[in-house]
Formats: C-alpha cells, sequence, structure tokens
C-alpha cells in the first residue's frame, strides 16, 4: 500500500483544520512501535485473562502509567474480512458494542485516515462514555496486514465526552499456516481513559473488553 501524503489536515473545503506531524514520518513511526512490540519475548509478559479462544496477556507501558495490553486469538475468516472490519469504516459501528460513534474527519490516503469516535460508559458506568481522536494507518505486513493508530492532541473537545487517549496500539493479522481461510490476530492497546478512575478499575475493563471483542468480531464475520 501506498504511504500516506505529507502534510496537514484539511476540511473539504480546504481551511486547515489542525496542524499535525507530518503523516507519513507518523505512520512509518507507528508502524514501526507496533512491530517492537510484536517483538517482545513472551515472557515479559503476564496473563491477564484467557478464555478458551483468546488469551489477554500485559505488560507495564512505557507511554504512560498504565499498561500494554496484548490480545491474541484465532478468527474464522481471511485476512482481508477481519481487518476490514476493524479499520475506521461502517463495519465497525455495525458490530463493535462498545463503539457508539464513528466519524471519518479527514482521509490522507485510503489507507490512513484520522477518525473521531466514541465509547460506551462501562462497568455500570463507573467509566464513563469517551471520545478519541486518532490517526489511523493500514499498511501490509508480511503475508498480512496490520491496522494500527495513535491519538492525537486534537483541540476541539465536545463537553460531553471525558477525552481519552490511545498511544500507540493496533492489530496484526496473518493467515494461519495450515488453515489460510482462518486468521490469526494479536492486537497490542495501551488506552489512557483519564478523568477520575481507579487503575484497577480500567484494568478489569480492558481485559473484559478485549475478550469481547473477539466474541463479537467473530459473530459479525459469520453474519457477513
Amino acid at each position: 500500500m501506498a504511504e500516506p501524503a505529507s502534510g496537514r489536515v484539511w476540511t473539504s473545503q480546504g481551511k486547515q483544520m489542525e496542524d499535525l506531524p507530518d503523516a507519513a514520518v507518523l505512520a512509518t513511526r507507528l508502524k514501526n512501535t507496533l512491530i517492537q512490540y510484536h517483538s517482545l519475548e513472551d515472557d515479559k509478559w503476564r496473563v491477564a485473562k484467557k478464555m478458551k479462544d483468546v488469551t489477554i496477556w500485559r505488560k507495564p507501558s512505557e507511554e504512560f502509567n498504565g499498561y500494554l495490553f496484548k490480545a491474541q486469538g484465532v478468527i474464522d475468516d481471511v485476512v482481508n474480512s477481519v481487518i476490514d472490519h476493524i479499520r475506521p469504516g461502517p463495519c465497525r459501528l455495525d458490530w463493535d458494542s462498545l463503539m457508539t460513534s464513528l466519524d471519518i474527519l479527514e482521509y490522507f490516503e485510503e489507507n490512513c485516515c484520522v477518525m473521531r469516535y466514541t465509547t460506551a460508559g462501562q462497568l455500570w458506568n463507573i467509566i464513563s462514555p469517551r471520545e478519541f481522536v486518532d490517526f489511523s494507518y493500514t499498511v501490509d505486513y508480511k503475508e498480512g496486514l496490520l491496522s494500527c493508530g495513535i491519538s492525537l492532541d486534537w483541540s476541539e473537545k465536545r463537553s460531553e465526552f471525558v477525552r481519552g487517549y490511545n498511544h500507540p496500539c493496533g492489530w496484526f493479522c496473518v493467515p494461519l499456516k495450515d488453515s489460510p481461510n482462518r486468521s490469526l490476530l494479536t492486537g497490542y492497546i495501551q488506552t489512557d481513559l483519564r478523568g477520575m478512575i481507579p487503575q484497577s478499575a480500567v484494568d478489569t475493563a480492558m481485559a473484559s473488553t478485549l475478550i469481547n471483542f473477539y466474541g463479537d468480531l467473530q459473530k459479525a464475520l459469520q453474519k457477513a
């Protein structure tokens, strides 16, 4: 896939929205960071939650005072279908129960955009709804794809939402060697929800949310 065009984000009317880092530089740095996470030795991780098909690990994040979570499981579909359901777009809202809205603020290229999305409250609304503005980039990775993102310091805020921040995160999806119609999906998530929340509540919610993510994604792909 092509590298994203450099420059700043502009509206369709040609007005500049925000000063942003060079898109191509940010995309490359983001991809390299995710590959670094993907190369970490197994002994760096501690199991946070395990179901029959999905395992969640965690380790202290080097980006903020929280955890970097790793999720891995097998999805019964081909790589392109899996990533099409995960990357920014209308598919995501159809099945992701945590996401309540998603708007593409601007495209750099077909595989690179800025998006704003909101999430539902969690843990009986101990964690209130959140809003994120993320730079998103999807690129070829080995025999599969990597869809990754990072939050931007976007100045426009909406008072009804707490603004959360995603440190470098992403999803690696590659075909299973012995079963190319199935995919191994590995995610790395480190989200600073901000606001007044006990860290233990955030950690509990994150592990459970990632388990549910795999289940909801599998159900959506079976219906597709």
